[in-house]
Order: structure tokens, then C-alpha cells, then sequence
């Protein structure tokens, strides 16, 4: 009865999965991410139901659209599967089974898909545009609230150090809006600093901590690899610098972390 149960945990992971790829591409365009239907990008062809299974309908297809041919990304795939991937996983580290149904577990599973969905987002918008969207920050926020709530009704927890984090995130935001109507542009390390507080108001500030170190060294080496290259040259290490993907980093080491961190606390008896 188990591996059924984290089967339909799974195949929950990968229809969600199939929704993060359309809202990356969505959301920055300002598209309708509910009530549109399915298209190809490449056609415009609206997709039927067999066109839209997670994982299956690629493999099927050949990792081509049936009506115009093209090629369609692998990251479609890759992301859908990590997402089922992960939907598990983290089921597993937390206690969640067929037969450990506790609804404190459950609320707490709840809590970190929304949170997986808010770092997913505002990494693979990072990665396609280089840019923190805020909608997707504002709806970081919005599940931060929910969660603090939580925990200071359900869990009894001391919620001071939460409001300092939710009045810095009110301070960036508004230095955020001034040079947005100084510069007409918003600061990409305002934004960053925002996604920071959201993540320790999940994850707490050790794994924050280490997933900021784990993106510094990143950062760097990615530098040092770009700087070594024989065919660089001044002005491409200038702009370089960037247009570092400073929020995909910070996603994908948060995400490391917190697995990590699950899994020692798992394992030890």
C-alpha cells in the first residue's frame, strides 16, 4: 500500500511540475496561467488532454509537438520529473505516509509544496529573463503570512523574529518602488534580498545561511571558469557580472539544503 501512496504522490509532483513549466513561461508575459488553454509555442496550436500528461505524453511524442513537428525543450521533462522526484522525497523525509496521516504533517507538507512552488517560479524566471517577478514575490509573501500564522496559532511559535523579517521585506520593498520610479527599473538585489527572507522564514536561517554560502562559491567559480576562458574579453567580464542568475543559485542550493538537512534528521535515531 505504501509505494502506491508515494506513486500518487509522485504523479501529484509531475502534474504540478507540468504547471510550473507553463507558468515560467507565462507569468512574464502576463498570460492567464489558469483559465487559457494549452497551447504550442511554436504553432499556437491549442493541445488536447493526451498532449498534456506529465512525463508520458513527451516521451510518446518524441519529444516533438504532434501537429507542427518542432522539438520541445527537454526542460519540460527534466523539470516534471524532478518535481514528482521531489514531491516524494520530501513525502518520505517528513513522515508522510499511507499509514502516518497526521494532519500536522500533512499542513506541513502543504506549507512546503506551496513554498517549492514559489522557489521553482521565481528560479526558472530568473534563469529565462534574469529578473525576480514580482508577482511571484508577492505570492512568496502572501504563503509567508499564511505560515507564520501557523505556527503562532497551531505550533504556539514566538513570531517576533518572523515580523522583523516581514518589516525588512517591507523596507526593501519600498526602496524597491523608489528606484523603480527613479530608474524605471526595479533593483535585482532588493530582490534577491526579498527572496533571502522568505527563505529563512521557511527553512529557518542555518539552511538559509548555507544555501547563501553554497550560491557565493557557485558565483565564484562560475566567475573563475568565465575569466579563464581564452576566448573572454574585457567588456564581456564587465557585463558578465551581470547577469549572474543570482536567484537560480539561491533556489537551487536552498532546495539541496533543505533535502540534506531533512535527511540527516531522517536517518538519525
Amino acid at each position: 500500500m505504501e509505494i502506491f501512496f508515494y506513486i500518487i504522490i509522485f504523479m501529484i509532483g509531475i502534474t504540478f511540475g507540468s504547471f510550473y513549466t507553463l507558468a515560467v513561461y507565462r507569468i512574464p508575459k502576463g498570460q492567464d496561467i489558469v483559465h487559457t488553454h494549452s497551447y504550442c509555442p511554436k504553432c499556437n496550436h491549442k493541445l488536447n488532454i493526451f498532449d498534456l500528461i506529465p512525463i508520458f505524453s513527451y516521451i510518446f511524442l518524441g519529444g516533438k509537438c504532434r501537429y507542427c513537428k518542432q522539438k520541445i525543450r527537454p526542460r519540460y521533462l527534466i523539470l516534471e520529473a524532478t518535481s514528482g522526484f521531489f514531491f516524494v522525497v520530501m513525502a518520505i523525509l517528513m513522515g508522510l505516509g499511507i499509514y502516518n496521516l497526521d494532519k500536522f504533517i500533512i499542513i506541513e507538507y502543504v506549507f512546503f509544496v506551496l513554498y517549492f512552488t514559489f522557489i521553482v517560479l521565481m528560479a526558472g524566471i530568473d534563469k529565462e529573463y534574469r529578473t525576480i517577478n514580482k508577482p511571484v514575490l508577492m505570492y512568496g509573501v502572501i504563503i509567508s503570512i499564511m505560515y507564520i500564522i501557523y505556527l503562532y496559532i497551531i505550533e504556539k511559535t514566538s513570531i517576533y523574529r518572523y515580523v522583523i523579517y516581514l518589516a525588512l521585506f517591507l523596507i526593501l520593498l519600498l526602496l524597491d518602488t523608489i528606484k523603480l520610479k527613479k530608474h524605471a527599473q526595479n533593483s535585482y538585489l532588493y530582490s534577491i534580498l526579498m527572496v533571502i527572507i522568505i527563505m529563512a522564514i521557511f527553512t529557518g536561517e542555518y539552511i538559509t545561511l548555507n544555501s547563501i554560502i553554497i550560491t557565493l562559491i557557485v558565483i565564484a567559480f562560475v566567475l573563475i571558469c568565465k575569466m579563464t576562458n581564452k576566448n573572454k574579453n574585457v567588456k564581456t567580464e564587465k557585463q558578465y557580472s551581470k547577469q549572474l542568475k543570482i536567484g537560480l543559485y539561491l533556489a537551487l542550493s536552498d532546495i539541496v539544503c533543505l533535502m540534506l538537512s531533512l535527511a540527516l534528521t531522517y536517518l538519525m535515531p
